[in-house]
Order: C-alpha cells, then structure tokens, then sequence
C-alpha cells in the first residue's frame, strides 16, 4: 500500500483593512518599532508589524511585545542595522537592540516541502518541526502561524492591514481559533497547546470543544518540547498576571502535570494542601504584578516543587536513616533535577529556589544572634513570605512562627530583645546555665 501524500500547504489570502476601518495607528508603535519598518522599506524590502502586537492594539490593550516580519533574509536584515545580532536554530531570528528595547525581525516563512526537509526544514517523527528555516512569502508565511488572530499583518506605510485568516472575526467572537488542522499544528509544535490556554486567559477568549478535546489528548507532546524553550513559556503563562486562571485551565486540559512531573499524583484532591499553596501563590503573585511590585520565578518553583521535596526528604529518612539535613539536601538536588528535564531553570533561579527552602529550618531556630543575623540574609523576604503562605495553609505551630517573624520585623530594636526573652521563658530557645563548680 502505498503512503497517502502530504496534505496540500495552506493558501491563503489577504482581507485588505484600510485605514479608517479600524483602530491601529502607526503611532501605537514604538519609535524604535517605526524605525526598523522605515529601514527595511528604504532598502526595498517588504515589512509588517505582526501578531500580538497587532492583535492586543485591536482588542484595546496596550502591545508591550513588537514583532516585525520582511522578506529580507536573516544576513540582510543585519546588513541593514549595525545593532543586529541573529539568534535561535530553530528559527533563525534577527535581534536589534535599541538599550533595554529589542525589535525581533522574522523573515517569512515558507512551506516544508518533501524537496527540501533535509536541508533546511527537519521534523520529528511526532510530526514537531525541530528545525525550520524555510524562507517564503507573506501568503506562506501567514499559512504558517498558529492562531488567526495572530495571522494580521500592519503595514506602517499606509496603516491598513492585511488579515490573512479573518483573524477579525476570531477576535470579535472571542474564540481562539487555529489556522489549519489542529492536531497537525499541535504535532508540528506542541507549545501551541500552552499558547492557547495564555491566550484564553489574557484575552478573554474561548477555546473550542475539538480544541480542548486535542489539547488533553497530546498533553504528552510537550514532553519533546526543550527545556530553556519551556521555561520562557511557563514564566509568560504563570507569570502573567493571571496565574491563578491560568493553573485552573492548565489542570482542566491535563497540561500542568506535563509541566511539573514532580507533582504527579499530589494534586488530586483540590483542597489538598499542595494544591492550596500553590493556589495561594499565584493569587499573591497576581496581586503583586498588579500592583506592579517585583516577582522572581524563583518563589514560583520553591512554591510548586516544596511539598515533593518535602516528601522526598521524609522518605530518605525513613529509608536510609540518615540526618534530615542530609536527606534535605539531597532530596533538594534530586527534585531540582528531574524538573529542569523538564523546564530548564537557569542557575540565577535554582541556587535562589534552595535558599529559599534551607532558610526555612533556619527561621525555626530564634535563639541567640540568629534572628538579628537572618533579618540581614538577601534571601530573608523571600523565605519569609514563603513561610507566611505555609503559615497559611498549614496553621498550627507553623503559622504561630510565621506571625512571630511578621512581629519581630516591625517592632524597635529594644522590643525585640523583649521578644527573645520571652521566647527563652516559653522554651523557645537554649537556656543559659550557670557553670557548676568543681567538688572539693
């Protein structure tokens, strides 16, 4: 029997938007922004500003991210900046910085024909593009993206815009809607199911019944996915502003356990206390970008990994008999291990994630200088406010000790002596005695 031939490539064609039609204005650019597109056309070349930054000016929020597309090559666009760099295998990416700015240039993508897959285009056998770097047309290369509605292409030289896959009507509808066949773009890069649920919850957007069905049933492809890419991914999905939403939505399509391997089998019970934490966390980091104060992926993975190292650490004891400092130790390495098979976490981030969790034992332990010297610790506010969320969730003595930190960082200095002696009345810490004196 001979194979059945690959699916024709999409085409598709543009809907002209002109000006007057709609709300974008090249002045909801950054001047940066504005002045890539004019170097580019200067030299000839075709360029867009496309996707979200397109796609959020539509929908009334303000774009933070600004994307550009040409049909100049990677080495023509750096001909065209000094202050361009080319980044990425898998897609081939021009970077121009402007300071703390970078305006991240594609050339168009094309199709991955059977001619030339060996070359420049290379699938798994899933189906998952590992390298892609065929160059096409704007038609082709708006066949390529994923969702219509990033499929819109601004042009700044007459501020109308090309929407090649009524990208309109899915944002007016308020539904996520792929182009092409789902499950082939979910094979060809599994992201895309992640990107869906961040677009659902940052959009206010619906995901459709076929969707949500594919999306449960390759969850598992994300496993393929490398880990630096999906740790970026994870930051925009949970990191957002809309965590907690996101989590919900995450766990309904049986994605977040992919994710977060570690965790399987702790969160089936939904008032559990892993779950609870967690919980806690991001509608405490929600609250936080809110009010535009700093966050650190780093007490994002001390919260979501602490109760399987926790658990680790008990079962080394028990099983080995061996300190429970050790056992923490080690059971902190192995956890940190197996997740960043999963989602890299850099070292700026890891080495943080175990400080936050030693400081833990640490603040138990208020006798002597110990207290006065942790308040000084770079890490104190970040293992402190770790312990008021497991104050929180877990009660007892442990959130008796986390409102005894909230006390002793407020009051003056000769309060907190006070509060040291109290402790050593209640047995909180080592009592001093008197040397005896030798017999006669």
């Amino acid at each position: 029997m001979l194979p059945s031939p690959p699916p024709s490539p999409l085409r598709l064609e543009a809907k002209l938007i002109k000006r007057n039609d709609h709300t974008m204005r090249l002045t909801d650019l950054t001047p940066n922004t504005q002045k890539v597109l004019r170097t580019l056309v200067e030299h000839d070349y075709q360029a867009y500003a496309v996707g979200g930054c397109v796609r959020d000016r539509l929908m009334g929020i303000t774009p933070k991210d600004f994307d550009v597309v040409t049909n100049a090559t990677p080495e023509q666009i750096k001909a065209c900046f000094r202050n361009c760099r080319l980044i990425g295998r898998r897609f081939r990416l021009a970077h121009i910085t402007f300071g703390r700015e970078i305006i991240e240039v594609a050339t168009f993508r094309g199709h991955h024909g059977e001619d030339n897959k060996e070359s420049m285009a290379k699938q798994s056998q899933d189906g998952q593009l590992i390298r892609d770097n065929i160059f096409g047309s704007i038609e082709e290369d708006a066949a390529r993206r994923d969702f219509t509605f990033n499929a819109m292409y601004f042009d700044a030289t007459d501020e109308s815009i090309l929407d090649f896959a009524d990208g309109m009507k899915a944002i007016s509808t308020r539904q996520v809607e792929m182009i092409g066949d789902v499950e082939t773009r979910f094979r060809e890069d599994p992201v895309r199911m992640i990107r869906a649920v961040r677009f659902a919850v940052k959009l206010n957007m619906r995901i459709p019944e076929d969707m949500q069905t594919l999306i449960k049933t390759h969850a598992h492809l994300l496993g393929n996915i490398p880990p630096a890419r999906l740790f970026e991914e994870v930051s925009k999905l949970l990191l957002s502003g809309k965590g907690l939403a996101t989590l919900k939505l995450l766990q309904e399509f049986k994605l977040f356990k992919v994710l977060f391997p570690a965790l399987e089998g702790m969160l089936n019970d939904p008032k559990g206390k892993e779950q609870q934490l967690i919980e806690l966390m991001l509608k405490n980091t929600d609250s936080r970008i809110a009010q535009e104060m700093r966050i650190t992926p780093a007490f994002l993975y001390a919260t979501v990994l602490w109760y399987p190292m926790e658990e680790r650490a008990e079962q080394l004891v028990f099983d080995t008999q061996i300190s429970p400092h050790d056992a923490f130790n080690i059971a902190s390495s192995e956890v940190i291990h197996r997740q960043v098979q999963r989602i890299m976490l850099p070292k700026r981030f890891s080495i943080p994630v175990r400080e936050i969790w030693a400081l833990q034992s640490r603040l138990s332990k208020r006798f002597g200088k110990r207290p006065y010297q942790l308040l000084t610790h770079p890490r104190f506010r970040a293992a402190y406010d770790f312990l008021l969320l497991r104050g929180q969730v877990e009660g007892g003595a442990l959130l008796e000790l986390a409102d005894w930190w909230t006390e002793f960082q407020k009051v003056p200095q000769d309060a907190k002596a006070n509060m040291m002696r109290e402790l050593i009345k209640r047995g909180g810490g080592p009592r001093r005695h008197k040397k005896r004196k030798p017999k006669q």
